[in-house]
C-alpha cells in the first residue's frame, strides 16, 4: 500500500512520519512504501533493537536516511556506524544488511527507479 499512487500529475507531496510509522504497525511489515512515482519510490524501514535484517540486494539503486536509532550498516566489504542523521548510497546488486541494531532504527529508503519487489 502506498500514501500516494503512481501518478505522473503528483508534482508535491508531504509526510508526516507518526502517520508513516502507524501505517507500517497496522501492516505488521518491516518496510511500508509511501511515495511511488516513475522515477523513485520511498518507504520507511523499520529494525527493532536486536533483530535482524532480511534484506537481499536490490535491482535498484537506494540511499538510506537513518531518521533515528543506532547500529551497524554493512555494505560490500564496507561496515559504518550509522545514528540519526546517517545517509548511505547503496549501489544496485550490492550486497547490505544492517547489523548490530542498538537501538530501533527507523529510516527512510529512496530507491531509484521504483523498486520492483517488496523488502
Amino acid at each position: 500500500m502506498t500514501d500516494t499512487d503512481d501518478d505522473r500529475s503528483l508534482m508535491t507531496a508531504g509526510f508526516e512520519l507518526d502517520r508513516l510509522e502507524a501505517a507500517r504497525s497496522a501492516a505488521g511489515r518491516l518496510y511500508h512504501e509511501f511515495l511511488r512515482v516513475p522515477t523513485l519510490s520511498a518507504g520507511l524501514y523499520v529494525l527493532e533493537a536486536g533483530g535482524t535484517d532480511p534484506q537481499q540486494p536490490h535491482r535498484e539503486d537506494e540511499v538510506y536516511v537513518v531518521i533515528s536509532g543506532r547500529g551497524r550498516l554493512r555494505m560490500g566489504d564496507e561496515d559504518i556506524p550509522v545514528g540519526p542523521g546517517s545517509i548511505a548510497f547503496v549501489a544496485a546488486g550490492v550486497e547490505h544488511r544492517f547489523r548490530d541494531i542498538a537501538e530501533r532504527l527507523a529510516i527512510v529508503v529512496l530507491f531509484a527507479p521504483p523498486e520492483t519487489a517488496g523488502t
